[in-house]
């Protein structure tokens, strides 16, 4: 039998939202870096972030200061504070991936949809807005505290829905960020959005897709 929810939750940025870090890294070094100088930049600023993350939970805005700066730093370039703030403001302008409202749609006609998201509140609700289907609810790691891939994110999102790790779909296309804590939390059903992030690990039992138009087909859709 297909596997019917009670809710499908999703990473936001990466997954659904282009998340285009690396975009606003180009945007700005240019003149500063050419290849492959800029694409090892753009490795190290996608590491510090991650490493940023892994503490107790700060501003976003200090994620993306403290990681570029480490970034800067590694690669030789100048860090300008106006810089972690343009792309820190960037956030909020980025729409879904092609693929995203589509998907969305169909499947928010049937199972109810929650975000949890490494976000602050002042700038995720105008990424969601860009989705085209309707949440049912959205958690930020500014109301939970922690960011992914942390267990306390996850953790408050199941007390919040009154469910337990057997009641949900998790979705997702980063296995550091979220896949692999879901794992560990016991829940089952995961879907693996493959958009190249990261390469496979089928040890973390996923169903993957290419992108979002294939998850109706998950739910029998």
């Amino acid at each position: 039998m297909t596997f019917r929810p009670k809710f499908i939750t999703f990473d936001c940025y990466g997954t659904l939202t282009n998340f285009d870090m690396a975009g606003a890294a180009r945007r700005i070094y240019a003149g500063d870096l050419a290849e492959p100088a800029m694409a090892q930049f753009i490795r190290n600023f996608a590491a510090y972030r991650l490493d940023e993350i892994l503490g107790a939970w700060k501003p976003y805005a200090e994620v993306v200061h403290n990681s570029l700066e480490r970034t800067c730093k590694r690669n030789g370039v100048t860090f300008r504070e106006e810089d972690a703030l343009r792309i820190y403001n960037e956030v909020p302008t980025w729409g879904p991936h092609f693929d995203v409202p589509e998907g969305l749609a169909k499947v928010a006609k049937e199972i109810p949809l929650v975000i949890l998201s490494n976000a602050m509140k002042s700038q995720i609700m105008s990424n969601v807005e860009k989705l085209g289907a309707p949440f049912h609810m959205v958690i930020t790691a500014e109301e939970t505290g922690s960011y992914k891939p942390q267990m306390n994110g996850f953790e408050y999102m199941l007390d919040k829905l009154r469910c337990g790790p057997e009641d949900i779909t998790h979705v997702s296309s980063s296995f550091r960020y979220d896949l692999m804590t879901a794992h560990d939390m016991g829940i089952k059903s995961k879907v693996w959005v493959n958009r190249g992030h990261e390469p496979a690990n089928p040890y973390y039992e996923y169903t993957e897709i290419a992108d979002i138009r294939g998850l109706p087909g998950v739910f029998g859709l």
